[in-house]
């Protein structure tokens, strides 16, 4: 028997015609009820059920010869099929090339001129059916479906060459027509099929949707790649556009704002990650993909080190009220971290993170006092407090068991030797608190049971091995020095507040002698010698900081946590330069020897 069927060949009856087209939505509605069955091993059975139906009939219908009125049932078999292959793949293969290959070359069997055939590869065989003017009409939608699964399937094996050529020739478009991918999947316009054809699990006009924003974010990817940000931005942008909720959506909002970032606009880097917070908390109806072709299975997989891995929804979060304090969007960042801590603590996200873009990130005690810092900034002092007594809570049962050890936070053991520093960082933060409330006597307290433990604690010690995660870029022993540092002057101020000079002398004194590079607790020292009218020593320790002041500053090799960065704003002097030039006309003019 003859494969090539002309037109006008005997085809089945039509009560086969509709036991088949039967057949066929019975299989894709099966497919959709696996989609919210559960658990997931029936599930997984339902739609693998589906699958070998759909290739059952399939095999069927292509053991008859190729006929015009069979095709679009055909035709939509076999996109149903790619589609949930496909899905539970979660990914392309070869065989889905010869599935359509076998479709197009079917199609041209009823036509009555030959054409050409694979020597000219599957694009030839596109054009020769699109451009064949005696292609019925009946064949264009489920055409365009089938064009559109060899669209996905080229994207995500970027052969953008051949996907080019294809969506020019759907659009009806000439020579040296447009060859912008974003362009050419916009301008494309799948026919709307009639409201008794076969069921699809997926229409070729969401599929073209899905289509565009993954070349969308391709398209930014490449551009950030060779430096166009602004272009790569308008690309990102445009991927997000079609944000539906859930992390499939989040590359592209999440590049964006550190596109943002690398420009300096923050309140457009703060909206994208607002977005994408947004995104990750719309709640998916199932725990596994929808049976469909999705973003995702056209992109790159990233693994979780990969900066395009978006996290979870407190990974972002928690970068989210990050920048926000940094920035100074005291109020914003107050309210992002009550709502992180109050998504961590339900038992819904795990206690342990690494928000990108920097992992390890912090872990959850650290979070905690950031927290705190952001609500004293705020000017919520006693929303401040109650987090530092949950985190106290939390940790302070650690001490007489544990070493106090400075380094990585995120060993997994259960009891950690790191509480101890975290628990007088609490304490450094509630004597803050005091302070915005005006208890100064409840603020000295707090600072002097910080310094009893951090001068109980000792630094790691450097034999042990190399930097811990939790090190890279901030030792153990300038971590421990600054926290000392801050603790002792910001006992100190409340000692200048309360007039006795003398306490706040020894504080400043010690806050030089065990961080010596902190120069906010030399200025301090400086102005309480001035009043205790020290002249000699104040002088001496002047010339010393006008000196420093001169020489030229040597970029920091290490970063400090969040929260201590946050403290150490608080106690800095409000104009070193101008305190500097007072000093300087207080000073006798030098006598000539």
């Amino acid at each position: 028997m003859s494969h090539q069927t002309p037109l006008g060949t005997s085809v089945p009856p039509a009560n086969c015609l509709d036991l088949w087209k039967e057949k066929n939505d019975q299989l894709v509605r099966q497919a959709k009820v696996a989609q919210d069955s559960h658990p997931p091993q029936r599930r997984q059975q339902l739609a693998q059920d589906a699958l070998e139906g759909l290739r059952g009939l399939l095999h069927c219908l292509q053991g008859l010869p190729a006929a015009v009125p069979v095709l679009p049932l055909e035709l939509t078999v076999i996109c149903n099929f790619i589609t949930l292959r496909a899905s539970l793949a979660q990914g392309f293969s070869e065989d889905q090339a010869q599935d359509i290959q076998r479709g197009l070359e079917r199609v041209l069997e009823t036509q009555e001129q030959p054409g050409p055939r694979l020597e000219h590869g599957l694009m030839g065989l596109w054009n020769s059916i699109l451009h064949a003017s005696s292609t019925l009409l009946e064949l264009l939608p489920v055409l365009h479906h089938l064009a559109g699964l060899q669209v996905a399937l080229w994207l995500s094996t970027d052969c953008l060459g051949d996907l080019t050529l294809l969506l020019q020739t759907l659009n009806g478009s000439q020579s040296g027509a447009s060859e912008d991918l974003l362009m050419l999947l916009k301008t494309w316009s799948p026919p709307t099929k009639e409201s008794d054809a076969p069921l699809t699990l997926q229409d070729a006009r969401g599929l073209r949707d899905v289509l565009l924003t993954a070349a969308a974010f391709r398209q930014g990817l490449q551009e950030l790649i060779t430096g166009s940000l602004q272009r790569a931005l308008s690309s990102l942008h445009e991927a997000a556009s079609a944000l539906k909720g859930g992390s499939n959506w989040g590359p592209p909002l999440l590049e964006a704002s550190r596109l943002y970032r690398q420009l300096g606009n923050t309140v457009a880097e703060l909206e994208s990650l607002e977005l994408l917070v947004e995104a990750l908390s719309v709640t998916p109806s199932s725990e596994v993909p929808p049976l469909l072709i999705e973003v995702e299975l056209l992109l790159p997989r990233p693994d979780p080190a990969s900066p395009l891995h978006c996290g979870t929804q407190s990974q972002v979060k928690h970068l989210l009220a990050s920048r926000c304090l940094q920035k100074g969007r005291a109020e914003d960042a107050a309210e992002h971290y009550l709502d992180l801590l109050a998504l961590l603590l339900d038992g819904s996200e795990p206690k342990k993170f690494s928000p990108p873009p920097c992992p390890p990130g912090p872990c959850m005690p650290e979070v905690f006092l950031e927290a705190a810092a952001a609500l004293i900034q705020a000017g919520r002092a006693q929303d401040a407090l109650t987090v530092c007594e949950e985190l106290l809570s939390r940790t302070s049962f650690l001490l007489p068991k544990m070493p106090w050890l400075w380094e990585d936070a995120r060993k997994g053991t259960k009891e950690s030797p790191h509480c101890p520093p975290w628990v007088s960082a609490t304490y450094l933060l509630q004597g803050q608190a005091w302070v915005q409330l005006g208890a100064q006597k409840e603020a000295i307290s707090e600072f002097s049971r910080c310094l009893e433990l951090l001068f109980q604690a000792t630094p790691k010690d450097k034999e042990q091995g190399p930097a811990s995660n939790c090190e890279q870029g901030c030792s153990s022993n300038v971590a421990l020095q600054q926290l000392r540092a801050a603790a002792l002057i910001s006992r100190g101020l409340e000692w200048v507040a309360s007039g006795q000079d003398a306490k706040a002398l020894q504080d400043f004194l010690l806050s030089v002698q065990v961080c010596p590079g902190n120069q906010d607790a030399s200025f301090h020292l400086l102005q309480t010698l001035r009043r205790l009218n020290r002249r000699d020593e104040a002088t001496a320790l002047w010339r010393r900081l006008e000196a420093q002041t001169k020489l030229p500053q040597e970029n920091a090799t290490w970063s400090l946590p969040l929260y201590l960065e946050t403290c150490l704003s608080w106690i800095h002097p409000p104009d070193r330069e101008t305190l500097l030039g007072e000093f300087q006309t207080s000073l006798p003019e030098p006598c000539d020897l």
